[in-house]
């Protein structure tokens, strides 16, 4: 059975990312566009370390996750890394993880 917490935990982190990017909902995306949220590099860099501690909570926890935790933790990783591939780019890489 799923952790609470750690699925808490994964969702927060996710969370945090998208409305720095302004994709948690209609309002925040508006807002961005609006530019009323976070500027662009300093919205990118949030997300980035949003991705950073997902992956590292990813390679630390390899192997003792259930498969909803895990399933959800790489789900919120991918997304994460698809969602700032398509952003501009600053001059910054996007980390890597194997779940």
């Amino acid at each position: 059975m799923s952790h609470p917490e750690f699925v808490g935990l994964v969702n927060m982190l996710q969370a945090t990312a998208e409305a720095a990017l302004g994709d948690l909902n209609a309002a925040s995306a508006r807002a961005a566009r609006d530019g009323l949220l976070l500027d662009q590099s300093r919205a990118r860099q949030t997300a980035e370390s949003s991705l950073k501690l997902l992956t590292m909570l990813a390679e630390k926890t390899r192997g003792n996750l259930d498969f909803t935790e895990a399933d959800l933790l790489s789900g919120a990783v991918t997304s994460l890394r698809e969602r700032l591939a398509a952003t501009p780019a600053s001059n910054t890489e996007l980390p890597m993880a194997d779940n």
